[in-house]
């Protein structure tokens, strides 16, 4: 675990060409609150909308712990031109035993459908198989939202089957769609050559 526990008390921030990924800061509450409190953004996550910004704090202090802890946790996706924070993305859990993990994302509405999801988990999977020395990296998002998908689909995952009712979430049992890539699948991006520290 050694490896892992030294690569995420330290994680590396990563450049691509329109975003910063790096480690959060108190100092993103406003922006990060700025999407986190919308519905809309939340609907097919696990969490829920925040209703303050006492709760994005709160987050960012979970944030700040797990790196602390060399746990495994989420980057800020910024902006590279404006430093703005539009969302977060990170490894939910680590495999030791089977170099495997899981990767989970959010982003602020107004950024949809620009490629920039595509643009940071192409980044956190260089991270995975580069720097983790990971062998298959998984995600999962709810049926019913299809554009989560989609992003999975850019990266090169395989959709590898439909989990019926996986979780219960905001008060109903939803079906979750699984994607997964393998090292022996991964080629990295021409762009992200030595983006990784």
């Amino acid at each position: 675990m050694q490896p892992y526990l030294d690569i995420f008390s330290h994680l590396p921030t990563i450049r691509t060409k329109r975003l910063i990924l790096r480690t959060a800061r108190m100092s993103d509450a406003q922006d990060l609150y700025e999407y986190s409190s919308d519905p809309e953004v939340a609907r097919h996550v696990l969490w829920t909308a925040h209703t303050s910004i006492h709760q994005t704090r709160t987050y960012i202090r979970y944030l700040l712990r797990q790196y602390k802890n060399g746990a495994p946790s989420s980057y800020v996706i910024a902006l590279r031109d404006t430093g703005k924070v539009i969302g977060t993305i990170g490894y939910m859990w680590i495999k030791p035993e089977d170099r495997s993990g899981e990767v989970g994302y959010s982003l602020h509405r107004a950024y949809w459908n620009q490629g920039i999801m595509t643009e940071a988990l192409e980044a956190v999977l260089a991270l995975g198989f580069l720097k983790l020395n990971l062998n298959r990296i998984e995600a999962q998002h709810e049926t019913a939202n299809p554009a989560s998908g989609r992003v999975m689909q850019h990266v090169h995952m395989q959709h590898e089957g439909t989990l019926r009712q996986r979780l219960y979430n905001k008060g109903r049992y939803v079906d979750v769609e699984l994607y997964a890539i393998l090292r022996k699948d991964y080629r990295p991006p021409a762009h992200l050559q030595g983006a990784i520290p």
